[in-house]
């Protein structure tokens, strides 16, 4: 049964990296957009990384721009846009695909786990969340619309934190 470390992605100042760089971390790994309504949830997500990092998050962002076209920038402008506007220090990956046949294999893996509260199957929009324990598998499966620092979202994270 895979997990989280039998997977590589290429980070956004373009090295390829290692996710069991990650392993005995809980992990909160989420596509992410520019230009989104959704957007304002990278205050969130900061918020969630101070609050935990330090107990042993990690927030993997993943930029993609399969919906609408709502990540139009490269890595650069990504990377510049998420730091001046919100102050993102958490992993940044090089943009990808969540759905489809240009689908990210870890995004494979992830969308075919039987998670909770939001099931299996494509990611339906940017800011889908996927929590991930120490053990490198997933624990659950947020949509978009919720919030990350939503008493459903940091309820789970604690748990996972122990």
């Amino acid at each position: 049964m895979a997990t989280l470390a039998d997977f590589t992605a290429r980070s956004i100042d373009g090295t390829e990296r290692k996710l069991s760089d990650f392993s005995g971390k809980v992990c909160l790994v989420v596509n992410v957009a520019s230009a989104c309504g959704l957007t304002p949830q990278y205050d969130g997500l900061v918020r969630l990384d101070t609050e935990y990092r330090d107990r042993g998050l990690a927030i993997l962002a993943f930029p993609c721009n399969q919906f609408a076209g709502q990540e139009p920038g490269d890595e650069a402008e990504i990377a510049g846009f998420c730091r001046t506007n919100y102050g993102v220090d958490f992993p940044l990956f090089a943009k990808i695909e969540v759905n489809g046949a240009g689908r990210h294999p870890l995004y494979a893996w992830l969308t075919a786990e039987q998670t909770q509260p939001d099931g299996p199957g494509d990611v339906a929009w940017n800011f889908a969340k996927f929590l991930v324990g120490r053990d490198g598998r997933v624990l659950a499966r947020f949509a978009p619309p919720v919030e990350p620092c939503s008493d459903e979202v940091k309820s789970r994270i604690e748990s996972a934190l122990g």
